[in-house]
């Protein structure tokens, strides 16, 4: 509030930073988007004040948060109130429906929705740590999530919950020391000093994609601090996730919510219902029971087909392991599900083990479908597809121009193709037939059927035509049929 005075005037203390004479041309022209660069630098800035004209504005999410807390705290004096003048005492858990335990889950449809209403962090807490990881993993795409895919291997390396629930304390140590790091990242050096980074030295040839890549503080390719996002909700729920340990050693919420104790491995599938004391669904008797029948009959054919479906979105190396696991389980089909579950659960390991070796080498390889692409693109296009690179990150400066491209083969060039082109690429190379000059055409590509040429006696005759393919732009055209 007091740096909104008018007496404050930013411009009497700013500074004007000034490039080095050193930078080439292709620098200089680079260099002018920096933030030193750019315009006067403000100070305050750094510190979090500026300037505004909107007051309400620009301090409105203090308020949120300030109204939040004030709502937080009135809520819980007046439990606390209610429970001392009725002389109750606190739940051994914060739950919603006091009068719904386990022994309810398996009454009916409505029991079963407060159930999980009170206790799905209980029962899935560890799974969606898991899920929250691997998205931090696809939000981001950098070295950070490089360290997030290592992590997720370390816990699910230990594979018992209990192993896991001994590391976990650990995890959460390093989730919070890496976002409290990424967020003096973001933070970086004051600007006002007019000192840039070491890869930003006129020396340096270090490129902007890889500076954004390794997530390093920068003037230039300034850090997008969004991804703090994402490891604060994964931090969220790991913290969550080891209250939930700490409870399972409690026995009220053992009575309350059930145990988590794992299923014993050296247990028959076929002998299964002896020991299972949950009422039998087969028959349907209830909308329960129908919808237990669908998740645990065919939930197994729908992972199949999401295997399936992964292997053949995209065309690589690592998306044959999927067709090859997809194929192996169906090998076996239903009677999969007989087998013993110690075997049943050999195989799920490997397939669960293949999923995050697939995630982590996508990760490791990002660094250069985003920080190298461009030096790829034009001898290496094959690596391009037996890897599938793709940079699924935006703000990446990647040159989509193939123009530049050596040679004249036409092989190496369809692999390089835009994806526009490509995605319809089995659309060209079926030409349509008929009329004047029909086809599909694309801003570089055309596939069509043109008359014959003067003097030839042949009929229409189908041509193939691109202007990528030739350097500086210069189309050809090549008959097909």
């Amino acid at each position: 509030m007091l740096y909104q005075l008018t007496s404050i005037k930013p411009l009497t203390y700013s500074k004007n930073c000034t490039m080095p004479a050193a930078y080439t041309t292709e620098q200089v022209a680079e260099m002018r988007g920096s933030l030193l660069y750019s315009g006067l630098v403000d100070p305050a800035k750094w510190v979090g004040l500026q300037k505004t004209d909107d007051l309400l504005g620009y301090i409105r999410h203090n308020l949120l948060i300030l109204a939040l807390l004030a709502f937080e705290v009135t809520i819980y004096r007046h439990q606390l109130y209610f429970r001392l003048r009725n002389k109750l005492s606190p739940p051994a858990a914060r739950i919603i429906f006091h009068d719904v335990t386990r022994q309810h889950l398996d009454v009916g449809i409505i029991c079963f929705i407060k159930y999980f209403i009170n206790y799905f962090f209980y029962k899935f807490g560890l799974e969606t740590c898991l899920l929250l990881g691997v998205n931090v993993i696809g939000q981001r795409m950098d070295f950070y999530a490089m360290l997030h895919a290592f992590a997720l291997i370390t816990v699910m390396y230990r594979r018992r919950r209990k192993a896991i629930a001994e590391i976990w304390p650990k995890y959460c140590c390093f989730l919070a020391c890496m976002l409290t790091f990424q967020y003096f990242v973001c933070i970086g050096i004051p600007p006002a000093a007019c000192k840039d980074y070491p890869w930003r030295f006129p020396s340096s040839t270090t490129d902007s994609n890889v500076v954004k890549w390794l997530y390093v503080p920068d003037f230039l390719s300034r850090p997008n601090p969004s991804f703090l996002i994402y490891d604060f909700m994964l931090l969220l729920c790991a913290s969550m996730q080891r209250q939930v340990f700490d409870d399972e050693n409690k026995a009220a919420v053992r009575i309350m919510a059930g145990d988590n104790v794992e299923i014993c491995r050296d247990l028959d599938a076929s002998s299964f219902s002896v020991h299972n004391p949950v009422p039998d669904f087969i028959h349907c008797r209830s909308y329960l029971d129908m919808l237990k029948v669908i998740m645990f009959s065919y939930l197994f054919w729908f992972v199949l087909t999401i295997i399936f479906i992964t292997g053949t979105t995209r065309i690589s190396v690592f998306c044959m392991g999927y067709l090859v696991a997809c194929f192996y389980f169906l090998l076996f089909g239903g009677e999969l599900l007989l087998k013993p579950i110690k075997k049943i659960l050999h195989y799920w390991d490997f397939l669960i083990a293949y999923n995050i070796f697939v995630i982590t080498m996508k990760n490791i390889l990002s660094i250069r479908a985003c920080g190298y692409i461009n030096s790829l693109i034009p001898n290496k296009c094959w690596l391009i597809q037996l890897f599938s690179l793709a940079c699924t990150i935006k703000d990446y400066n990647i040159n989509t121009n193939q123009e530049h491209l050596s040679g004249h083969h036409l092989g190496q060039h369809l692999l390089c193709l835009p994806a526009a082109a490509a995605a319809c690429l089995h659309e060209l190379l079926l030409p349509a037939r008929g009329g004047r000059h029909q086809g599909l055409t694309d801003s570089r590509l055309q596939v069509g059927v043109a008359p014959p040429r003067r003097g030839h006696k042949a009929g229409w005759r189908t041509h193939f035509s691109c202007v990528c393919c030739v350097p500086g732009g210069r189309s050809f055209s090549r008959p097909l049929s």
